[in-house]
Formats: structure tokens, C-alpha cells, sequence
């Protein structure tokens, strides 16, 4: 039989063929984050299957990829064939069937532990027995995830920033037992699609949110007990810190809401009351004030009609 040394160097140069491959991918929901993504596999050489149970969320996303693909063309960052060629590697359905054969599958719908569970379990008996499971939650469990799965090692947490195409930074999850191979293989997509990788072990809020989100709950609590005004809360942190936005404006960008549920899931998942939401926050959320998407928030992005002037009397 084979020496030992052989085998090894076979198994070796097997691992680096399954490294390579990353030729199909799927990107199940097609709102901003799931959409982005999409955009990111098509442009970089992927062929890319966009799931959606809702054929006018599909719709909406097809049309802003297109229309962002011709900005990539028109601004020079892409040529015309490269262009269409990417478009070509898109195909949207709203069947979970077609991806049984992707190499990887990411998931992108809404940030809830019991809708992602069903999704998993779906997505286990569907893709082949060597496809990666990632998600792009910001703040659920993904060794939960994997629980509900047979092939706990190749899940992972693979958390784009919004947007995905513009952002910089992926931050790779690593549930309890995700094994080296798919995190390899994870980071190395991630880095094909030109971002920088940071690896996250598996407790709420991963590095970003855990850091992020209490200092916009700070922010709030430094609104709320009277401190100063939002402006100069907003002001001090951008030109005393460096912050290219304020950590109000950034919530109402992120959206109250966001915040609201990533704050309660610190709190939950890490037991301190120094994770507790402030009141005001939870007061916004409750009143419907969510930030720039319904037109108000900490701020007002509402156009306020100009007061007609009096014409003056001559």
C-alpha cells in the first residue's frame, strides 16, 4: 500500500483542490445585505443563485445589481464585457432546490433565531455534503446554527458590513466546531472579493457590535440623562475621536431598531447590566422614530417645506 508520507501528500493536495474550488455560490434573501453579496460572487467570478420566497424583493434586487454593475462600467471600474459576463452569473429563483450543487451557501434573511434554524435545517438536506453553510447574522449564535444540522464543522459565521460591496471588513464566526478547512476556505472567498477578514469566536455580538453598539447606547444615555445636545454628542465624538459619523447619526443610519434588538442580545447573551438598553432608545424604537428609513429618528431627514417670506412691502 501507500507509505504514510504519500497518503498525506494526497490528502494534502486534495485539500487545496477543495480550497480552489469556490466556482458556485448561493445568497439566500435578497434585501441590502443578501443583494450586496450577490453583487460581490458575480463580480469576482462566481456564479451566483439569489433565493427569495418574494418575486418583488427578487425583482428590486435584480434591478439594483444591474444598475450598480453599469455605475462599476460607467465610472471605468469595470469594462463593458467584464460587465455583462457578471451579470451573466446571476440567475434569481425562489427555489432553495437550485443549490444543491453550490459550493457555498450564504444566508442573509431576517435576524431571527427561529427563522434562521428552519432555514438551516432546509438548506442541510438540499446542498451536497462538501458545501459550506455560512451566515450573515450579526449577533445569533452559529454553533445554534450548526446544531440543527449534520455537518456542524462546515458552518461558519461569514458577517459582511452594509454595504457589502463599499465595506472593507468581513468578520468570520467560528462556532464551536467549525472546522480549520471551512474557515480557510471562507477567508480565502472573503479576501477574493477584496476584503480584509477578522475572526470572531462565537459569543454575542462577535467585535464589532460588541464594541459598537454599547458606545451608541452610551451616546444615548448621555442624551438621555441631559449631558449635552445630540449635535454636540455627535460633534465631539466626530472631531474628537476621528469618527467619520457621530454615534447618533451613525444609529439612525444603522436604524434604532437594529440597534434596539443587537443591544438586547448583548444583554441576554452576556448577563450585564452594563448591556442593559437605554430607555430613550427603547422609547424612539416604540414611537416608530427608526432613523433616515422612516424619515426620522434621533434627527429629522424629513424635507421641511421652506416658509414662504413675506414679499417685502415697497
Amino acid at each position: 500500500g501507500q507509505s504514510e508520507h504519500t497518503r498525506i501528500a494526497v490528502a494534502k493536495s486534495r485539500n487545496k483542490k477543495k480550497m480552489a474550488v469556490m466556482k458556485s455560490m448561493g445568497v439566500v434573501g435578497s434585501g441590502q445585505m443578501g443583494s450586496g453579496i450577490a453583487q460581490l460572487g458575480i463580480v469576482h467570478g462566481i456564479d451566483v443563485w439569489l433565493i427569495d420566497s418574494d418575486p418583488n424583493a427578487l425583482a428590486r434586487a435584480s434591478k439594483s445589481i444591474s444598475s450598480n454593475i453599469q455605475r462599476l462600467v460607467s465610472k471605468g471600474l469595470l469594462s463593458q464585457a467584464a460587465g455583462s459576463s457578471a451579470l451573466g452569473r446571476l440567475r434569481c429563483t425562489k427555489s432553495l432546490e437550485e443549490l444543491h450543487s453550490a459550493d457555498i451557501i450564504i444566508e442573509a434573511i431576517a435576524e431571527s433565531e427561529d427563522v434562521k434554524r428552519k432555514l438551516f435545517l432546509e438548506l442541510d438536506k438540499i446542498a451536497k455534503s462538501s458545501a459550506i453553510l455560512a451566515s450573515n447574522t450579526s449577533s445569533i449564535s452559529i454553533t445554534r446554527l450548526a446544531s440543527v444540522t449534520g455537518r456542524p464543522l462546515q458552518v461558519i459565521g461569514m458577517h459582511f458590513m452594509n454595504p457589502p460591496p463599499i465595506m472593507k471588513l468581513v468578520e468570520v464566526i467560528r462556532g464551536a466546531d467549525t472546522s480549520d478547512e471551512t474557515f480557510n476556505a471562507t477567508k480565502a472567498l472573503a479576501e477574493r472579493f477584496g476584503k480584509t477578514v477578522v475572526c470572531s469566536q462565537d459569543y454575542s455580538g462577535f467585535i464589532v457590535n460588541r464594541i459598537l453598539m454599547p458606545m451608541i447606547n452610551e451616546a444615548f444615555f448621555t442624551l438621555y440623562t441631559g449631558v449635552a445636545t445630540k449635535e454636540d454628542i455627535d460633534t465631539g465624538m466626530k472631531l474628537g475621536t476621528n469618527h467619520p459619523m457621530g454615534p447618533l447619526e451613525l444609529a439612525d443610519f444603522i436604524g434604532l431598531d437594529v440597534c434596539l434588538s443587537i443591544m438586547k442580545v448583548l444583554h441576554a447573551g452576556l448577563g450585564d447590566s452594563k448591556y442593559a438598553p437605554c430607555p430613550l432608545l427603547v422609547q424612539y424604537v416604540d414611537a416608530g422614530r427608526l432613523g433616515r428609513k422612516r424619515g426620522i429618528g434621533v434627527y429629522e431627514y424629513r424635507k421641511v417645506p421652506e416658509p414662504v417670506k413675506p414679499s417685502p412691502r415697497l
